[in-house]
């Protein structure tokens, strides 16, 4: 066919050609206003990640007072007292911070001295089927018991820790779990008779109980994205308007072609699961194996929920197979925007480094990574920050 004559039909693709380009450049330049139309998926989406399909935290039969106000009153108490520390300056608290989400905003915790890895936000823990960035534990009461005997975090031991209930909170222990046993507190831990150090240890699992309890009671806030979700259900246009443009593209990025989704689900952004994201190693001199080394120390946990100390002798089914070399839980993204730096021990400073990993997608230092490069330029960049910042309360 001679120089630029089209027929109807080649001519109406090329035009539609032109009006997809047109409106790609429109995108990237970011003036592109979003449709306020979403699918019946995305639609579905959003109200999977929507606040209000969270359902009440699941129960935990390991734990028989993880939903008494009474233990998490006295859970509140032990969790912001630093004598149970080895140097008596160390609580929970220390490192989650309530004005910090309830973490403390460092590249790697710090109580007694340097942990290697970052202290995760508590909020919505409730919900998590493990615990730690590798998923060692599998209940939040066993969970809250490893920091107390850690040198890295409280330094201290378990008889300390049920010496000083014994000395500060002895009502409210005993309200909750019968009569303290009848151990010489003056003592030391070598030096208890046979019974007592079984005594101790049961003291010291039912403060974690307790502490578990309380920590069950931290829950997510409704933020703007929700308050758009419900628009968008509910059919409110103007109540829209509570995200901007650029909000709306990121998060149809983060739902859609971005794969964001993908991991980062449910109402608190994440599927609890353990993934290799290719994530860089630390300086440490031995390389982090994260949920690999994780199910060894599963295994042999001391407190499992299968073995005496719980309530109810069974476990969750934990998927073996995820606890591969290299991985690490999915954090939860909601707040994620205040709780730099990012990754399992800091590696990231800024969101922009964050979304520059994933754009770039480089091999893991250890295992094999499940990322496929997905690049985004800035104005995408920009976009998926922006809709992160609504995740905010």
């Amino acid at each position: 066919m001679a120089g630029g004559d089209l027929n109807p039909q080649q001519s109406s693709r090329q035009l539609a050609r032109l009006a997809v380009a047109a409106a790609g450049i429109a995108l990237a330049l970011g003036s592109m206003q979003p449709e306020r139309g979403w699918s019946a998926a995305e639609v579905a989406t959003l109200r999977s990640l929507w606040i209000e399909s969270l359902p009440s935290p699941p129960p935990d039969p390991s734990n028989r007072v993880a939903d008494d106000a009474r233990a998490a009153e006295f859970g509140r108490k032990l969790f912001f007292d630093s004598r149970l520390s080895a140097n008596g300056y160390v609580s929970c608290a220390t490192c989650h911070r309530p004005d910090r989400e309830f973490q403390d905003g460092l590249a790697l915790g710090r109580g007694m001295r340097q942990t290697k890895r970052r202290t995760q936000t508590l909020i919505g823990v409730a919900y998590n089927p493990s615990l730690f960035w590798d998923a060692r534990k599998d209940s939040l009461w066993s969970q809250a018991l490893e920091p107390l005997e850690s040198p890295s975090e409280h330094g201290g031991h378990r008889f300390r820790c049920a010496r000083t209930i014994a000395y500060h909170y002895r009502s409210d222990y005993e309200l909750l779990f019968g009569p303290l046993p009848a151990v010489d507190w003056t003592k030391s831990w070598d030096d208890l008779a046979d019974a007592e150090p079984s005594a101790v240890t049961r003291v010291f699992v039912n403060a974690g109980k307790a502490i578990a309890a309380y920590e069950r009671t931290l829950l997510p806030k409704a933020t703007r994205f929700d308050a758009y979700v419900r628009a968008i259900l509910t059919g409110n246009h103007e109540a829209e308007r509570v995200l901007t443009p650029a909000e709306v593209v990121g998060l149809k990025l983060f739902v859609g072609s971005a794969g964001c989704a993908g991991c980062h689900n449910t109402p608190l952004f994440t599927d609890h699961r353990l993934h290799n994201t290719g994530v860089p190693q630390t300086r440490n001199p031995e390389p982090d194996r994260g949920a690999a080394d994780g199910w060894l120390r599963r295994l042999d946990d001391e407190f499992r929920c299968d073995r005496r100390w719980s309530d109810v002798r069974r476990c969750s089914n934990a998927d073996a197979a995820q606890f591969q070399p290299g991985a690490f839980k999915t954090p939860p993204l909601r707040h994620a925007a205040r709780r730099g730096p990012f990754m399992h021990a800091g590696q990231y400073a800024t969101l922009v480094d964050v979304i520059d990993h994933y754009s770039t997608a480089p091999p893991a230092a250890v295992g094999t990574s499940e990322l496929q490069p997905r690049y985004f330029n800035e104005t995408e960049r920009r976009q998926l920050i922006a809709f992160l910042g609504t995740l905010d309360d």
